[in-house]
């Protein structure tokens, strides 16, 4: 039976600090998406108003993403995978929301979203730590969940699915006259 190493390292505890709070963040958003509110049906006329269609389907399809890649962010389960899912997350935030408003949050810019991307994919490199569960199943053994590899599926899986679904399912409303 695995048990936890009695002795945390500072670089342990940072890892574990960041992965927590960046993915019960995510996974705040995606329940927010699924009780909050509008709930589903708000989200999905927001998704909708912005040209994510169909809206309901986006909708449920962002909060499930948000949540699961979340908590096994969070967790530190499949890290190279739940950072390929934040990633693809904010990449279509960052082009349907924000970039039009620039770079800083302040100013609804897509700040945030290149923050918490590119912090998934540096988590997924260097190793989510010895406080986690990939390193309890011994699946950071293996070359393609931490290091290069893992950055790439991070980084490489996450903008290309985040492209596909943009291709397959964004049409921005019409510009409004003037």
């Amino acid at each position: 039976m695995y048990s936890l190493s009695t002795s945390l390292t500072a670089i342990d505890f940072a890892l574990l600090l960041i992965r927590v709070t960046l993915g019960v963040t995510m996974a705040a958003h995606g329940y927010n998406k699924f009780f909050g509110g509008g709930k589903i049906p708000g989200t999905a006329r927001w998704f909708d108003s912005m040209g994510m269609r169909p809206g309901k389907v986006q909708a449920i399809m962002a909060a499930s993403t948000e949540m699961g890649a979340g908590l096994l962010f969070a967790a530190g389960f499949l890290t190279p995978l739940a950072a390929a899912g934040i990633v693809a997350l904010m990449v279509v935030a960052a082009y349907t929301v924000h970039v039009k408003n620039g770079f800083f949050i302040v100013k609804s810019g897509f700040e945030y979203n290149l923050i918490l991307a590119v912090v998934s994919v540096g988590i997924a490199g260097v190793g989510p730590g010895e406080w986690s569960l990939d390193h309890a199943f011994k699946l950071t053994d293996h070359s393609f969940m931490t290091g290069w590899a893992a950055l790439a599926i991070a980084a490489g899986v996450g903008v290309v699915s985040s492209v596909g679904l943009l291709a397959a399912c964004y049409r921005p409303p019409a510009p409004e006259a003037s």
